[in-house]
């Protein structure tokens, strides 16, 4: 379980309690209800992480919306390829590291709180992104995008810090999107409407440099 949902698993579990000794039985089963979905959002399993050379795995579970060529508008206004995810409330929202590499710059930003499956949630909604450069000095950028429900956008990471494939860095409350921007000729394996797993499914493979 991921610890951001401790604080919000006990207030919950507190309010069936305290409903159950007032003896108010159809509160008490609906506060218990949403204290079982409160433990199943926070979930946070292990997850097998691929190996081999260049690859770059999902950074979120959920459903690939979009694959594009597009530039990436944070850091370096490179040509990329952006792969969306959008994250529903019953999926896992535990983020992990893409690749292998160290996080050069971390940029929040403030923004609305639209439909994160709209492109205008890209453009206008809060968002943190962080660049990672691998060994080779090839960079990824992702951005993790709150949605119309998720508002709470939390990253562990601090820049300087050096992430592996698959290591969890943050997570997003309750439902949102993320999008990651891949070196042009990365030889992209995921198609769009596909469900990823996050740390697990490899996305693309980067080429030799």
């Amino acid at each position: 379980m991921a610890k951001e949902g401790i604080p919000f698993i006990g207030m919950s579990a507190l309010a069936t309690v305290v409903l159950a000794v007032l003896q108010l039985k159809i509160a008490a089963l609906l506060c218990l209800a949403f204290t079982g979905f409160i433990l199943y959002f926070f979930r946070d399993p292990e997850r097998i992480v691929p190996t081999g050379a260049d690859l770059i795995t999902s950074p979120a579970d959920g459903k690939v919306i979009e694959i594009v060529r597009d530039q990436e508008p944070y850091f370096s206004g490179d040509p990329s390829i952006r792969i969306s995810i959008f994250m529903n409330v019953f999926n896992c929202h535990v983020n992990r590291a893409p690749i292998h590499g160290r996080i050069i710059d971390i940029r929040y930003r403030e923004g609305r709180f639209l439909s994160a499956n709209m492109k205008r949630a890209m453009l206008e909604n809060e968002q943190a992104a962080i660049l990672l450069e691998d060994p080779k000095g090839r960079k990824v950028t992702v951005v993790q995008v709150a949605g119309l429900i998720a508002r709470r956008i939390v990253c562990w990471a601090e820049s300087g810090d050096e992430l592996q494939m698959g290591q969890r860095y943050g997570m997003i409350r309750f439902g949102s999107r993320l999008d990651v921007y891949l070196p042009e000729d990365t030889k992209v394996i995921v198609e769009r409407g596909q469900y990823v797993v996050a740390g697990q499914s490899i996305l693309g493979k980067m080429e030799s440099a």
